[in-house]
């Protein structure tokens, strides 16, 4: 529980403060993001409002209260710098306009990699961790075809759809926001990932460096991902994940909320089938995404700024009189693309595992809806000669459907 309370909108700041102020205040003792907004809208400066913590502390019955020691903010300033961070406060010209929008932004933000990308029109594009590969090909459809028409995707670096979502964007830039300090990938297995993501896009945290991300720090990132967003899609995610809590912080953020529909007995899909019929956008492609937002769509034929688009000129994947709409269903799902060099495919951990671990694995990837067999096989990581004797076993004990066509389905 926070030592302050106030429900009040974001005051954008005036006073140029140095960086050591901005941090010794948010760093301070319970004074979060909402607090620090109010003590600067009531005293003017951040200065002001550092002098002015121990008096309110009292006034609250807090006898021994003290500010974040000058030492400890100068020592998060040496170890951004160290890793090649930009330290970016909210008052800075440079600071994500849409960020700045939100009640709660970031006071800071530390920031590794191609800050140009933060000036282009984004879209947040989220989904499962345990995601199957049907899920897995449409975020990786959508997002190239939103990255031909020049958007820049955000999602939260995590495990399944959101690598899924950067690995298919490094080329055009993404965006990815992290949970702990700038210099702790979590999970470990994307650092690769991680440091390609820097060449033409970003990682981003406001958390201080060598933080370790806990449980309490997700859904503080999940703001952030929704409030860089022009719009969010939500392409796998079961009825209780931290995609619906970044689809929720879209929506009082007043932001779009989009979701491709799933099959109704896969539960990685029952929560984007609640958000549709909750009133969120049904989209199935990168032409149904920008076709929903019309700032973005409007942005993008404008020739934004690093959008890669002609001003006066519709981008590519934009629907037309002359090109229908894409009508790929999330049961029919564009083929996936395909790494490259310059789009690592992260290798998945196998050796030493057991065959019933694997079969674990196989079982992960599928859905009731049908998944090609050797999309699964690239996918999992593992050799066929590996893959299709343990295939054989679950369809055998019943818990796979070999379907027409080398498809495969859970039963």
């Amino acid at each position: 529980m926070r030592l302050f309370s106030f429900n009040t909108p974001h005051t954008p700041l005036t006073a140029k403060e140095d960086d050591l102020t901005f941090l010794r205040l948010i760093r301070s003792r319970r004074v979060g993001p909402a607090t620090f907004h109010r003590l600067i809208s009531e005293h003017g400066s951040a200065a002001a409002a550092l002098d002015a913590l121990p008096d309110i502390a009292r006034q609250s019955g807090i006898d021994d209260y003290q500010p974040c020691p000058e030492g400890v903010a100068a020592a998060e300033l040496k170890a951004g710098m160290k890793t090649g961070a930009r330290l970016i406060r909210c008052d800075a010209p440079d600071y994500p306009a849409l960020l700045r929008e939100i009640s709660d932004a970031p006071p800071v933000i530390w920031i590794k990699g191609n800050m140009a990308a933060l000036s282009r029109p984004t879209i947040a594009v989220i989904g499962a961790r345990n995601a199957s590969s049907l899920g897995l090909r449409m975020a990786r459809g959508m997002t190239a075809g939103l990255a031909k028409a020049g958007v820049v995707t955000v999602a939260g670096l995590a495990r399944g759809i959101d690598s899924a979502v950067h690995e298919a964007s490094l080329k055009s830039g993404t965006i990815a926001v992290m949970a702990g300090g700038i210099d702790s990938i979590y999970p470990a297995e994307n650092k690769v990932l991680a440091a390609a993501i820097c060449d033409q896009g970003c990682l981003i945290t406001e958390q201080p460096p060598g933080t370790e991300p806990i449980a309490r720090h997700f859904p503080l990132r999940n703001r952030i991902i929704a409030g860089l967003s022009h719009g969010v899609v939500v392409v796998e995610a079961a009825v209780k994940s931290g995609s619906l809590i970044t689809a929720r912080d879209s929506l009082d953020q007043g932001r779009e909320v989009m979701a491709v529909p799933g099959h109704p007995v896969d539960g990685r899909a029952g929560g984007c089938n609640q958000l549709i019929r909750d009133g969120a956008v049904l989209v199935r492609s990168a032409e149904d995404v920008i076709e929903a937002l019309p700032i973005l769509r409007d942005a993008l034929a404008a020739g934004d700024p690093g959008s890669g688009v002609p001003p006066g000129t519709a981008p590519r994947g934009t629907p037309t009189k002359a090109s229908p709409k894409n009508t790929t269903r999330a049961g029919n799902a564009a083929p996936a693309n395909r790494p490259t060099a310059s789009q690592p495919r992260l290798p998945l951990p196998h050796r030493g595992e057991t065959m019933a671990q694997i079969e674990s694995r196989v079982l992960s990837q599928l859905s009731p809806s049908p998944t090609e067999e050797n999309v699964l096989i690239r996918d999992i990581g593992l050799p066929a000669a590996v893959l299709t004797p343990v295939i054989l076993r679950l369809e055998l004990s019943g818990q796979l459907t070999r379907l027409a066509g080398g498809r495969l389905a859970l039963s």
